[in-house]
């Protein structure tokens, strides 16, 4: 099922991992996983670029804060190929009382393909 972004907000998770920088999955203390991916198609690539601040911070104690924007506007030293068309930056804010992370994924395609990134959610009775 999917899920949105403040559904997230006073959890406490136990996990954060970040799976080949095309998956970052959040497992909380009953069992619930959050998992942020993009669901391939043909001509797109969507991945995690980089990650502000350390993923264990989200770990152990509530999650206060979660935000989401986008842009696709050129970033600094952004590389691009003959058949990107069309790109897209996500940013994911979160924040405990331990510190903030950012998580920056970025996404090409030819312009007819999703560049975003999706939330899915399982409950632990789906686990």
């Amino acid at each position: 099922m999917h899920a949105t972004i403040q559904d997230m907000i006073g959890r406490i998770f136990v996990s954060v991992e970040n799976k080949d920088n095309t998956e970052l999955i959040f497992t909380d203390k009953d069992g619930n996983i959050f998992t942020f991916y993009h669901d391939q198609d043909c001509c797109e690539d969507v991945y995690i670029a980089d990650i502000t601040g350390e993923l264990g911070d989200l770990v152990g104690t509530v999650l206060t804060f979660a935000d989401i924007s986008t842009s696709n506007e050129a970033q600094p030293h952004q590389e691009t190929d003959e058949w990107t068309e069309s790109f897209t930056w996500t940013f994911y804010k979160f924040a405990t009382i331990k510190g903030w992370v950012d998580v920056r994924w970025f996404g090409t395609s030819n312009g007819y393909y999703s560049e975003g990134v999706d939330l899915m959610y399982k409950g632990a009775e789906d686990v």
